[in-house]
């Protein structure tokens, strides 16, 4: 038990010497700086003891000597008093306070003295606004001042409101007048009916902030009249001009920068200017194989890119608030959507740009794309479209176009058009002459169908139970939808040719023979519905 007690003794006389330290230590609210004011207006402020003074007594005490100098007298001498290394601040005859070296803000580079000279001149200019409200002159002077700026600032709202109408009745028929004269050919850019809404917002935003300017200085001007809310006045006025000097320094300082990068820009215009003239030389025939009047138009745009990418580079650094906080997280966050979205977006850009230098596909070229054929209408960066026969508008990535087979029909051709060919397979039983001879018939009967080069017929294979015949020929220049007309015809002409001769058109997996001929005689070829064509 008395082992316990000792224990307990001593923790607490432990923890006793702990807080005391701790209160030691630590900065005493009584010695928080003090802020001294007299009839709204700051003297100084008071940082350190001084005589056994904390800055609350001090201000007191200074509140007190200073008020009962202004009540006796009303022309009051400020000066100031060395001591030592302090200053002693005097109010006619009274003490109003003394200035000691730890009175003076540490953050800043103010002396002693300085401190104590702009202390007395706050002084002064109480007495000297105590004066002047008590002087019943000048407090009528004041108002009348102050009744005039609120009758100008009275006549400037209304002069506002009146321009304002104004303006917004005469704004759409200049807006008309103007709206008319922005045409490129007989476009009009820009139509009145759209900008009419805008601009009146513009106006309304105009309006309030000219509202609140003339408040403000209205407010500043009238507060500014009054010794009592002198100080409130000042502060707005000076807060004006502070913001006004650090937009002007903002600019001024900008401006150096700016034009640097104007500069780089007019570079970056004049390098891609020159550039297109040099590649136009070089997409001449017999410079570059790969460069030519196909390529020449992506080549150029991907030269003109990659320089004002690089000037941008270049011109970042000095355009007005790129070294912000601001600036930075909004370039992080484009880079990091760019990041995001450019995997699948650079392989449609790269899987273009092989397509172009490739020479792959070319508009007006009839191609077969995986299961989708049809004539190349456009043949971008990232998609290619395709028009089919029957009048279908494809987009196709081009990333799929690169990973897949792609047959061109107007490649390999003898001058202009594209090829056409279609298979049959008919049985042994047919001899092939036969069969070679009334497809070409076919070929022959077919309107579009050129005869130079002529139609050839192949044996792509033997099967088990039939030959398979394909008709090649080629087709004059057309659209989409005719050539799909053009097949039609041919498979037509196909089976009316094979039902002259009495050939059966079937592909059997043999059986045995049928009992009949499966062919159609000429006099069942326009059974109805089918209606004969008159002869012209």
């Amino acid at each position: 038990m008395r082992s316990r007690a000792i224990t307990a003794v001593v923790g607490v006389f432990c923890l006793f010497c702990s807080v005391f330290l701790w209160a030691e230590d630590a900065p005493k609210a009584a010695d928080a700086p003090v802020e001294l004011k007299v009839a709204n207006r700051s003297v100084m402020v008071f940082r350190a003891t001084l005589l056994g003074e904390a800055p609350a007594f001090r201000v007191t005490r200074a509140k007190v000597v200073i008020q009962e100098a202004l009540d006796d007298a009303d022309n009051l001498n400020v000066t100031l008093d060395p001591i030592q290394n302090s200053y002693l601040v005097l109010i006619g005859a009274k003490r109003a306070f003394i200035v000691s070296p730890k009175d003076v803000d540490s953050v800043g580079t103010a002396s002693v003295l300085q401190t104590a000279e702009q202390a007395a001149g706050n002084l002064r200019l109480v007495v000297a606004e105590t004066q002047e409200a008590r002087s019943l002159k000048l407090i009528l002077r004041a108002l009348v001042a102050a009744a005039l700026a609120t009758a100008i600032y009275l006549a400037l709202l209304w002069g506002m409101v009146y321009l304002r109408r104004r303006l917004l009745k005469k704004l759409p028929e200049l807006m008309r007048r103007h709206t008319q004269a922005l045409r490129v050919g007989r476009i009009q850019l820009i139509d009145a009916n759209f900008l009419y809404p805008l601009a009146s917002r513009v106006l309304w935003l105009l309006r309030w902030l000219v509202v609140l300017l003339l408040t403000y200085e209205w407010l500043g001007f009238v507060l500014s009249r009054f010794p009592y809310t002198r100080p409130w006045g000042e502060s707005l006025n000076n807060y004006l001009l502070e913001v006004a000097g650090y937009l002007f320094q903002g600019i001024v300082g900008a401006v150096p920068g700016l034009g640097v990068a104007l500069m780089i820009f007019f570079i970056a215009r004049g390098a891609s200017a020159f550039s297109k003239g040099i590649l136009r030389r070089l997409a001449s025939p017999g410079a570059f194989n790969w460069l030519n009047q196909e390529t020449l138009q992506p080549t150029t745009r991907l030269t003109s890119l990659a320089i004002w990418l690089f000037a941008l580079a270049m011109a970042y650094p000095y355009l007005p608030g790129a070294g912000t906080d601001a600036f930075k997280g909004l370039s992080v966050l484009i880079g990091l959507m760019i990041s995001l979205g450019a995997t699948s977006v650079v392989g449609q850009a790269a899987s273009g740009l092989i397509l172009t230098y490739t020479r792959t596909l070319r508009p007006g070229e009839f191609v077969r794309i995986g299961e989708y054929e049809g004539t190349v209408t456009e043949l971008g960066m990232f998609t290619t479209r395709i028009r089919t026969g029957l009048g279908e508008v494809l987009t196709l990535p081009n990333s799929m176009i690169t990973n897949t087979v792609t047959k061109n029909y107007s490649r390999t051709v003898q001058g202009a058009g594209y090829v056409v060919d279609t298979v049959v397979t008919i049985g042994y039983d047919t001899p092939w002459r036969q069969v070679e001879a009334m497809l070409l018939e076919a070929a022959k009967r077919t309107a579009g169908i050129l005869e130079d080069p002529a139609p050839q017929v192949f044996q792509t294979a033997l099967s088990d139970f039939y030959p398979e015949y394909r008709l090649v020929a080629q087709a004059i220049p057309s659209l989409p939808r005719p050539r799909a007309v053009l097949l039609s015809m041919l498979h037509a002409n196909i089976q009316d040719v094979f039902n002259e001769y009495g050939v059966q058109i079937m592909s059997p997996h043999y059986f045995g023979d049928p009992r009949e001929e499966k062919w159609v005689p000429r006099e069942k070829w326009f059974s109805a519905p089918a209606q004969e064509p008159k002869e012209p």
